[in-house]
């Protein structure tokens, strides 16, 4: 990382800390299927998500005016910063229950939280709405790994390269992981 963003990022969390925006903490955050690259975040308290209108940590509650977009960055969000729980009582605030991303993460966070087989549900039902969402498709063979079911992971990898090919980010990630698997 270079002196400039360290030092933005320094900056960013300093001010986050002192700041109207007391409370919450700025992270940096690589978010797979996010958009790409690394993003600067605000990770608000337990309960709260960051509302990018109001620029400033809301409660999460069924009645707030929260938009599916704002809901579903702020799930993914918890979800990277290992806050599963939350993400998914943040999903299912969403008013389309039926968009691919909000299933993916609900698939994602029950998956990380040990259920593998109602993660792959959820995922199979955002494939449905979406067949071409690699990273659904990555996250289900990391799934059918954590099975031992390898022959399930690689058709997943066939299926991303046939959408995308092998330079993607979703098939270098899936193939790096069935290559670590194999060689357990």
């Amino acid at each position: 990382m270079n002196k400039i963003i360290a030092y933005s990022m320094m900056t960013s969390m300093a001010f986050a800390l002192t700041g109207p925006f007391a409370g919450s903490i700025a992270t940096s955050v690589y978010a797979a299927g996010g958009g790409g690259g690394e993003t600067t975040t605000v990770t608000c308290r337990k309960g709260k998500v960051w509302d990018k209108r109001k620029k400033k940590c809301v409660k999460i509650k069924k009645s707030s005016n929260l938009s599916d977009d704002n809901l579903y960055e702020a799930a993914r969000d918890l979800a990277y910063n290992l806050r599963y729980e939350e993400a998914i009582a943040t999903l299912k605030l969403a008013s389309n229950q039926r968009d691919p991303r909000i299933l993916n993460y609900l698939g994602y966070s029950t998956r990380k939280l040990g259920d593998v087989e109602a993660g792959l549900k959820y995922y199979a039902t955002a494939l449905k709405a979406d067949p071409d969402y690699t990273l659904v498709r990555e996250y289900m063979g990391e799934a059918f790994l954590q099975l031992g079911q390898v022959d399930k992971a690689q058709e997943q990898l066939a299926e991303i390269k046939s959408r995308c090919g092998m330079q993607c980010r979703e098939y270098a990630m899936l193939d790096q992981q069935i290559s670590a698997y194999l060689k357990r």
